[in-house]
């Protein structure tokens, strides 16, 4: 499903990726793991063709960064779901509206909207919510809201760059357990952590960003 294939990235002055290679199949979940700065978001980044290899290349289903066109960018990241550290709700829309936004843009009927929202937000537990404004929910109910907007139109492949990382632990885990959920249905999970605990409490495969190459790892899962 996805293949970084031999990739070099770099900013001005500060090399990323050398020759990196990664595979992800399909309904897989991938803990990326890596120290600060190590470029889990740039890899992110580079799956939804943000930015671009300098050599190298990404093929993310039929999409290849050598080739696609920038009027087939929307296409791609319609298979995506992204998932934000920050949330990126839209402050002045309520929950039910922060999910139909994303519906209106890819041209969702009316008739399925509502359908479409209440599913993704029950999903989450909280369709009971689909009236409050984001000011007057939680952390971790806002970053609720944050995964139902990425798999309300099916994805084949959530990316979650650091979900976890401005929450409390309790709290943390309950993501996990929902991306956990969510995966075990056929839908992929890449998910960009620090978070050394949670990966050893929810066993999945883990790739570790280092030196420029993603490195396949074990961690000897953490005793309850």
């Amino acid at each position: 499903m996805l293949i970084i294939n031999h990739v070099d990235f770099s900013y001005p002055n500060q090399p990323v990726f050398q020759d990196l290679n990664l595979q992800v199949e399909q309904g897989e979940f991938v803990y990326l793991i890596g120290k600060s700065g190590i470029g889990k978001t740039t890899l992110l980044q580079m799956i939804y063709m943000d930015r671009i290899p300098q050599s190298g290349y990404v093929q993310m289903g039929d999409y290849s960064s050598e080739t696609i066109r920038p009027k087939d960018l929307p296409f791609l990241r319609r298979k995506l779901g992204i998932i934000f550290q920050d949330f990126q709700l839209l402050p002045d829309r309520n929950v039910y509206d922060n999910l139909a936004f994303v519906l209106q843009v890819t041209g969702t009927p009316s008739r399925m909207m509502k359908r479409k929202v209440i599913h993704a937000l029950t999903e989450v537990g909280l369709a009971h919510k689909q009236k409050n404004m984001p000011d007057e929910l939680s952390g971790g109910e806002k970053q609720r809201v944050a995964i139902a907007r990425a798999i309300i139109n099916e994805p084949f492949l959530v990316l979650a760059d650091e979900p976890t990382g401005n929450l409390d632990p309790e709290t943390a885990d309950e993501i996990v357990e929902i991306l956990k959920k969510i995966n075990s249905r056929g839908t992929s999970v890449i998910f960009a952590t620090h978070n050394y605990d949670l990966v050893r409490k929810f066993e999945a495969k883990i790739i570790r960003l280092e030196n420029g190459k993603a490195v396949k790892v074990l961690l000897k899962k953490k005793e309850n």
